[in-house]
């Protein structure tokens, strides 16, 4: 006899226990079929006549449902708990009082910052407002005042500011006022920084009166980023090239006392060929 399976077929051999036709399609059906057999007739004419076996389709396995818990990880990134100190403590075994009081620590939270950017475009030093005691000892000591703007960044992310500034004694004896453009030339978020500076200014003392083009060059030391602490030395020239040129000589430093005020002071010399001239500053900035 010949059985097909499909579309092939296989002679059985006469062997002992398997006279009967299903005996022997049971023999050479596969163990790990999902389907069954069908016995071929017996009344087959010949031991040439095939027959044709077929395995009804198993139903297949429905996939195991998947909750939405399973593909939630274990632990929340901690990007999306920055704002919520009390959920991210734990994660980095830090108090939620320590998370809350350090903008720093909440900033890379959020967003690990691009350091190397913040160098170049964020400035280390921030916009002043300050308002002065002025002493100006070469002229008996007197007393007065002063009030100035500095470094108002006129496009953010470059270099370019301006600044004013006016200054006088209580008597009307010593006066100077005027402003400034200074582009500074290194990665305004350095330690150190230098800047030419161009402007009008105008000087009066007891013994001259001077004003005009005010060129100069500025350099600036800052320990302590963000208006905590810097240093500024300066030299500038007030109507270079004339009979009536002046050069000024300033030294200011400031120190943050909280994060919006600083105190500051700051020295300048006057030289000229009708002489010499000092201030003394002590002032109250405001940062901006």
């Amino acid at each position: 006899m010949v059985l097909g399976l499909g579309q092939r077929a296989q002679a059985l051999p006469n062997q002992p226990g398997l006279a009967d036709p299903s005996a022997r399609i049971a023999a050479i059906a596969p163990t790990d079929s999902t389907t069954s057999l069908i016995p071929c007739p017996s009344s087959s004419p010949a031991p040439t006549a095939s027959c044709t076996i077929s395995w009804p389709e198993a139903p297949l396995e429905a996939p195991p449902e998947t909750s939405t818990a399973d593909i939630v990880p274990a632990t929340t990134p901690p990007e999306t708990l920055a704002l919520d100190p009390e959920a991210i403590a734990p994660t980095l075994d830090l108090d939620p009082a320590v998370i809350e009081g350090s903008p720093t620590l909440q900033r890379w939270l959020e967003e690990i910052p691009d350091v190397a950017s913040d160098i170049r475009r964020q400035p280390s030093f921030r916009t002043r407002l300050r308002a002065s005691y002025a002493q100006f000892p070469s002229n008996g000591q007197i007393g007065g005042f002063g009030a100035a703007v500095e470094d108002v960044f006129v496009v953010p992310g470059t270099g370019l500011t301006a600044s004013a500034d006016y200054n006088r004694s209580w008597n009307g004896d010593r006066e100077s006022y005027g402003g400034e453009a200074r582009y500074y030339l290194l990665p305004l978020g350095g330690y150190v920084n230098i800047a030419p500076t161009v402007g009008y200014r105008s000087l009066s003392t007891p013994a001259y009166q001077t004003d005009g083009l005010d060129v100069g060059l500025r350099l600036l030391l800052v320990p302590s980023r963000g208006g905590g602490a810097d240093l500024a030395l300066s030299q500038r020239w007030v109507a270079p090239g004339s009979e009536n040129e002046v050069g000024i000589t300033s030294l200011a430093i400031g120190y943050a006392v909280t994060r919006q005020l600083r105190l500051g002071t700051d020295f300048q010399l006057q030289n000229s060929r009708f002489g010499q001239d000092s201030r003394v500053g002590l002032s109250l900035e405001l940062l901006l």
